[in-house]
């Protein structure tokens, strides 16, 4: 009879456990399923647009460009001579793929910066981010091609232009592009159903 209560211990705390666990949205590729599924997630962008100023769909397509909004999405492990696990590429971690440096300045700048596995202390990143870019670099918050070179490339990066000698990195910025008008578009669609399910529950 131990055991068997024992058991269902065990099991009752693995569910929970799973359960705490944020499974990616279904359709990435439409930001009305995504916030229809994921009302929360709704509410973490509406209060990075209102503190940054970057719009939504530019954020959320760069969150699904760097981790396809897995909250513990991690770069491949790097090998010693080819087959000795080595660490990691990176220490990028998270929704929005922030390197360690990159996320000590953000807490350090700002009151966010709780974790990388959070989808708004990420959503807030992003925004932080874009927006220096906008104050250091003049790049237009609205800009979503040049805002994800300076993203990836990090802005000294960028203001080298790196990004030149790396075509394939050329055309996964116009995919982000691309995502992020589509997204815009997809919004405008679903906001009002949107705003009415938000008032509901608030």
């Amino acid at each position: 009879m131990r055991a068997l209560k024992h058991a269902l211990l065990i099991g009752v705390a693995c569910a929970l456990l799973a359960g705490c666990s944020t499974a990616p949205p279904v359709n990435q590729n439409n930001l009305c399923d995504i916030f229809r599924e994921k009302s929360a997630w709704y509410e973490d962008a509406l209060d990075m647009q209102d503190e940054w100023g970057t719009p939504i769909q530019i954020v959320m397509a760069i969150i699904k460009q760097e981790s396809s909004f897995r909250h513990n999405a991690q770069p491949p492990r790097d090998y010693l001579l080819g087959f000795i696990p080595w660490g990691r590429v990176s220490s990028a971690y998270g929704y929005a793929q922030a390197q360690d440096p990159a996320w000590e300045d953000f807490q350090d700048a700002t009151d966010y910066g709780g974790s990388r596995s959070d989808f708004g202390d990420s959503l807030m990143f992003v925004g932080w981010y874009t927006t220096e870019s906008h104050r250091l670099l003049g790049i237009s918050k609205w800009d979503t091609y040049n805002q994800y070179l300076a993203y990836h490339e990090g802005r000294g990066g960028y203001k080298n232009r790196t990004y030149q000698s790396k075509p394939s990195l050329l055309r996964v910025a116009r995919k982000v592009e691309q995502q992020a008008k589509d997204y815009g578009w997809q919004l405008k669609q679903c906001r009002q159903e949107l705003e009415s399910n938000r008032s509901w529950f608030f």
